[in-house]
């Protein structure tokens, strides 16, 4: 039972290491290159406004993951880079409302955000980072509670360093306990050595009385 503990315990650290190292890593990514590169074709955002209430509220962290613009279709909510007007320069996210193509085969779509009145301004399949995959219910929450960001690297190192200090642990232990099994061998092994000794110096009495009785046999 025990033992079945110890490999359930192992399996869970190490996916929660790997999901950890893997949001770390897309976030680097994203920051690193200005969100040009995706780990994976995944990339990471956060809602900022009001335009897709109740759908995403602000603060929801949301995963997109790029996809080709032939399989888009009219109600995926995407992000992408504005290039017009108020938009410029802005991460989008918002649902495709009309996909259409122009002369060369390029797709082009019109979006709109749940709660805004009027469509977005046309935009082309270049500008499309993704579809949206997954809404994070735990980060979203977290950044509902963090105020800034030197709190957020808190929340997350935190947990971090905890998991650390638990691996540390479960190291030592099994150090200690390899330990005591040597010693334990250790032990056994000079029993068995003082066993034998024993052993030997019984039988070697015994064959010295035996040859004094033949002896006086004689």
């Amino acid at each position: 039972m025990r033992k079945a503990f110890e490999i359930i315990s192992a399996i869970i650290r190490y996916l929660l290491w790997i999901i950890i190292i893997f949001v770390l890593a897309i976030v680097l990514v994203q920051r690193i290159s200005n969100n040009q590169k995706s780990l994976a074709g995944i990339r990471i955002f956060t809602v900022v406004t009001e335009s897709m209430v109740p759908e995403y509220n602000v603060g929801d962290t949301i995963i997109v993951k790029s996809i080709e613009p032939s399989k888009l279709k009219v109600g995926d909510d995407i992000t992408y880079l504005g290039e017009k007007g108020s938009f410029s320069g802005k991460y989008i996210t918002h649902r495709i409302i009309n996909i259409s193509q122009d002369e060369t085969g390029m797709y082009k779509l019109r979006t709109q955000g749940i709660a805004n009145p009027e469509p977005d301004p046309a935009i082309n399949e270049t500008q499309v980072y993704g579809k949206i995959i997954y809404k994070t219910l735990l980060i979203s929450k977290l950044n509902g509670l963090v105020g800034n960001l030197y709190s957020m690297y808190f929340i997350i190192l935190v947990p971090i360093s905890i998991m650390i200090f638990f691996e540390i642990r479960a190291f030592r232990r099994k150090d200690d306990e390899d330990e005591d099994k040597n010693s334990d061998s250790c032990e056994d092994e000079l029993k068995e050595k003082k066993l034998k000794h024993n052993r030997n110096r019984r039988e070697r009495r015994r064959q010295r009385r035996d040859k004094r009785r033949r002896n006086k046999k004689e």
